[in-house]
């Protein structure tokens, strides 16, 4: 067994993840109010909204100043549809994080949630973060504060410019799906709901801190950056599975499939067989471990007897094409806890 999680373990913590230029030229869309000027935004202490970009039809950039990480961090925003107040669902990316999230550019997000009634808050940059704050910079992956921005900086700034009613979820894909569940579980209440897409959940056991090691040194980061090291009581701080008691009363979604290839990721392959060895070799071993994950963390919460929406899907590898089949299987249990009500 020992070899076994050693090795699911090295596989679990790469994800697929792809970056694009965002589309220019497109007419304005109304938004929901202006930000403040250049100068008036400078004379602001703390975190601030710098500016704002219109990338498409309902599709925002917002940039934002955060004080934690010392930087602008920009946050894709995905407008709802009806009339504001609207809930907001958080939507973390993977281990790459990208200029632009994944699920707008591989993930199709913005034509899931297109007639949705809901606004999308979509993470850019976090590369091997865990989008957790740790206790020093780090020479290869910088100043990480993203638990204080997610938490504290982020949402006064989204949901008062963008009208929300307070109600809020949040969801990730791999180490972002890992990152939504720290979240949830060292905030409690702070989310209505949660959804986990093929992640791990743990930190402090032997599989947990093994591939949240190497999320981290896959990105060429020090992961006793992160947390300190192995005895810092930060790794059990950061544990879902030691802290799902904190997750009662929140609407969970977990989600895995097994490793064979789907449909929809060959249909996405077509005539590459360089793409294909890559999956077969990376994507089904990734989505095995990621499936070990799952079935620890459902464990635990059958035993805590909290209540969990749980998918084991018969078919999927770590890929965009079978997380977005995620996305779309996790809504029932979202929009339950964003107050959504007649949604498909």
């Amino acid at each position: 067994m020992r070899s076994r999680l050693t090795v699911l373990a090295a596989l679990a913590v790469m994800s697929i993840a792809a970056t694009a230029t965002p589309a220019t030229g497109v007419p304005p869309v109304e938004l929901p109010g202006a930000p403040p000027g250049p100068a008036a935004a400078a004379d602001q202490p703390g975190p601030r909204l710098l500016r704002v970009e219109v990338l498409g039809e309902r599709r925002i950039r917002l940039h934002i100043r955060s004080a934690a990480m010392r930087r602008e961090i920009a946050i894709d925003t995905l407008v709802g549809t009806g009339p504001a107040p609207r809930p907001t669902l958080y939507l973390l990316d993977g281990v790459d994080g990208g200029p632009t999230s994944g699920w707008l550019t591989e993930g199709g997000a913005a034509e899931f949630f297109a007639d949705k009634p809901v606004d999308v808050v979509l993470t850019t940059g976090g590369t091997a973060s865990l989008y957790a704050d740790w206790i020093r910079v780090d020479a290869a992956l910088g100043l990480n504060r993203w638990e204080t921005f997610l938490t504290e900086e982020l949402p006064p700034i989204v949901e008062k410019y963008l009208g929300s009613d307070g109600v809020r979820a949040i969801a990730g894909v791999s180490m972002g799906a890992q990152a939504a569940m720290m979240l949830t579980q060292r905030h409690p209440g702070f989310y209505r709901g949660v959804a986990g897409l093929s992640g791990c959940y743990s930190t402090a056991d032997q599989l947990g801190r093994a591939v949240t090691v190497m999320t981290v040194a896959s990105r060429g980061g020090n992961p006793e950056n992160l947390f300190g090291p192995p005895a810092s009581p930060e790794w059990r701080a950061h544990d879902s599975l030691l802290g799902a008691e904190e997750l009662r009363g929140t609407e969970i979604y977990l989600s895995v499939a097994n490793g064979t290839p789907s449909g929809a990721a060959l249909m996405s392959i077509g005539d590459s067989p360089e793409i294909l060895a890559v999956l077969l070799g990376g994507g089904s071993l990734l989505e095995q471990g990621a499936r070990l994950c799952t079935e620890r963390l459902a464990a635990r919460l059958d035993e805590l007897d909290i209540p969990a929406v749980v998918d084991f899907l018969p078919e999927g590898m770590h890929s965009w094409p079978d997380f977005e089949v995620q996305l779309h299987r996790s809504w029932p249990t979202l929009s339950r806890a964003l107050e959504i009500t007649g949604s498909p």
